[in-house]
């Protein structure tokens, strides 16, 4: 049983549900903040669809999908955030001394065997290469100089994850919308619903493997029986979900489920199995995002936008004790360290770009973000605190630089200061490392961010901001950078999901046949 792997820097997403009887002005609202890189092929693309089939939805996809991944219809809407259950099982093989057979329940079974051609790149040149794929009753097998192993996750071989979406997407209340979710199509994501009854739920999702008991599931396992081989996922009803809270709200920022919807509203770890290898991670952000939304009885839109371009660290997260650890240091040899050391003591906790220590503390999160995705050691504090005021004083000649000089949202001619940190619910997780004077491009983080609301009387509006502009890879076009300025001053543009509105906005309208 092994975790999926994800570089740390490139994970992320914020998400808020709120009731109306937790939000001031009444209405239910939707809060999508996911965090993907601002350019390449899982860069979000903003639509409106609306077809004569009943497919009437706004919000975001990547470019080739076929429907809108993560928004809002009339009735209802979602969003999504990452998170990393245990889905994964390896069997090591028994082979014959042919290396083509393996053995299964006391018989010999031949491994499955594919000749494939792979095109590879030499230089200038793509050459086919010959490999042969080998497959057993598990799954796919890999060889290696430490024997066959196969890999067995659940949703493999199956391809629902479409029919899914679109059936999602169409659904007009909570029961049809289930029903599209109990599909099984999508391997694992968590989801953040709202619709206009009011009703809020998150949605811990994933096709669980349905293991059976009395086996170590987080190591090897024998290939050469089916006492361990599970053959479904765990169904629907069983998984992780916490629907109309007592709390009024739920959350999650890729943190443990049990850590989503506030003081007596969370899920209980005592009733899931520990087989459904289900994550305890804890972030920053969801610590942040509970904490918040907690302490306010009576939220209005103005404090929940607050909470969602939130820039402060928690000192109950890790980077709590990462900051306690280097400001222990006894650095009394070395005074540019401790120069910098006494800075960081004043620092108030935040990444909003105003306080001389941001830069700083900004570089030594980092490095304590990726230990905590990784579940790695924090690293040597001294390591880490001389490494970050090398680099400032390389690239600026100083230690106190502003954070907006380091951390920047650049395009074309566009150049902007940003402010947010690596792992706070305003999030710049990733800059660009290759850029001149020290200065970081914001390449990942915040990205599409919508804001979904039903009134009272159940009709809804949405507004929505893209970092850089609506045409993702046209440098021609006018809206190449036309949102960049409204994304760093945190501003929203109106979404027109109604199709008259849509229409009496549009600037051009043209037909594909």
């Amino acid at each position: 049983m092994t975790p999926l792997g994800r570089e740390p820097e490139i994970n992320g997403s914020n998400a808020f549900a709120v009731a109306p009887k937790r939000m001031a002005d009444g209405q239910t609202w939707l809060v999508s903040n996911s965090h993907q890189p601002y350019e390449g092929n899982v860069a979000w693309y903003e639509a409106v669809v609306h077809s004569g089939e009943g497919l009437n939805m706004a919000g975001a996809l990547f470019p080739g999908s076929p429907f809108v991944l993560l928004g809002h219809n009339a009735n209802l809407g979602w969003t999504n955030t990452v998170n990393s259950p245990d889905l994964i099982d390896v069997y090591k093989l028994e082979l014959d001394g042919s290396g083509d057979k393996y053995r299964f329940d006391g018989k010999w079974k031949p491994l499955e065997q594919k000749r494939v051609w792979l095109p590879v790149k030499f230089g200038p040149f793509t050459l086919p290469v010959a490999r042969t794929l080998y497959r057993s009753v598990h799954g796919p097998v890999i060889k290696n100089d430490k024997g066959a192993f196969a890999i067995r996750y659940a949703g493999m071989d199956q391809a629902k994850m479409l029919e899914q979406y679109y059936k999602i997407g169409k659904a007009r209340d909570w029961a049809e919308w289930t029903a599209a979710m109990s599909l099984g199509g999508v391997p694992a994501t968590n989801f953040i619903y709202a619709d206009k009854t009011g009703r809020v739920a998150f949605l811990y999702y994933a096709l669980f493997p349905d293991r059976q008991p009395g086996f170590v599931w987080n190591k090897p396992l024998e290939g050469n029986t089916s006492k361990n081989l599970w053959t479904r996922a765990v169904p629907f009803d069983r998984i992780p979900k916490i629907v109309d809270p007592a709390s009024g709200f739920v959350t999650n920022a890729n943190n443990t489920p049990y850590l989503s919807a506030g003081p007596g509203s969370e899920l209980d770890p005592a009733d899931y199995s520990p087989l459904l290898g289900i994550e305890q991670r804890i972030t920053n952000r969801g610590i942040r995002g509970v904490e918040l939304m907690a302490a306010d009885a009576s939220i209005t839109p103005a404090e929940l936008l607050a909470i969602k371009f939130d820039t402060g660290y928690s000192k109950r997260s890790y980077v709590g004790p990462w900051i306690a650890s280097i400001l222990a240091l006894d650095l009394r040899a070395e005074p540019e360290l401790a120069k910098a050391q006494a800075m960081l003591a004043q620092w108030d906790w935040t990444s909003d770009g105003k306080g001389s220590a941001d830069a700083l503390a900004e570089l030594l999160a980092r490095d304590a973000n990726i230990a905590n995705y990784t579940r790695k050691p924090l690293p040597d504090p001294k390591g880490a605190l001389a490494i970050a005021v090398t680099r400032l004083q390389d690239n600026f000649g100083r230690i106190d630089v502003p954070l907006g000089e380091i951390q920047r949202l650049r395009r074309g001619t566009i150049d902007l200061p940003m402010d947010g940190g690596t792992d706070t619910l305003r999030a710049t997780s990733r800059w660009d490392k290759a850029t001149p004077k020290g200065r970081g491009r914001v390449m990942h983080g915040d990205s599409f961010i919508m804001l979904v609301t039903w009134d009272k009387a159940g009709r809804v509006q949405s507004r929505s901001i893209q970092p850089y502009g609506a045409a993702t890879n046209r440098p021609a076009s006018p809206h190449y950078t036309d949102q960049m300025k409204l994304f760093v001053n945190k501003q929203f543009k109106p979404v027109h999901f109604d199709r008259a509105a849509l229409l009496a906005n549009a600037k051009r309208a043209y037909r594909v046949n």
